[in-house]
């Protein structure tokens, strides 16, 4: 079987149906109804993240699926409390993130990270903290 196509996905976990998808895989020949119901079923334990998914696609129009952590800046969102970050990030400030709760959210992104160091993961995590207009507290 040859590769032919890798799309990535952002959807909500646990809670991907045919219309949040059809304009992206219906073109592909992709069967949605099974695409939904293993993404769903691969991620029904992270209900409230975004969780990316990384959906590679075959000759034959078979395909795997494989989810990666939830994105950042849904994480950020889970342990700050906050529904969003600021409207006007860099004028206005969204909230607070404290070293701690970045230090959990590095933890987590970790593996999807292009670094091994907890110091550097969590500098990374402060520029999306910041550029959702959230400001880093001691």
């Amino acid at each position: 079987m040859a590769k032919n196509k890798t799309v990535t996905l952002h959807l909500r976990a646990g809670e991907a149906g045919p219309a949040d998808v059809g304009k992206e895989l219906g073109p592909l020949g992709v069967n949605l109804m099974e695409f939904c119901r293993r993404y769903n079923a691969l991620t029904q334990d992270r209900r409230g993240f975004v969780v990316p998914a990384v959906l590679t696609l075959f000759e034959d129009r078979s395909f795997e699926v494989v989810t990666k952590q939830p994105t950042t800046a849904s994480l950020i969102r889970h342990v700050t409390g906050l529904s969003g970050g600021s409207p006007r990030p860099g004028h206005e400030n969204g909230g607070w993130i404290t070293k701690e709760q970045l230090r959990e959210v590095a933890l987590a992104k970790l593996p999807d990270l292009n670094t091994t160091d907890l110091d550097q993961a969590e500098k990374i995590i402060a520029g999306t903290a910041r550029s959702m207009g959230l400001s880093v507290r001691d």
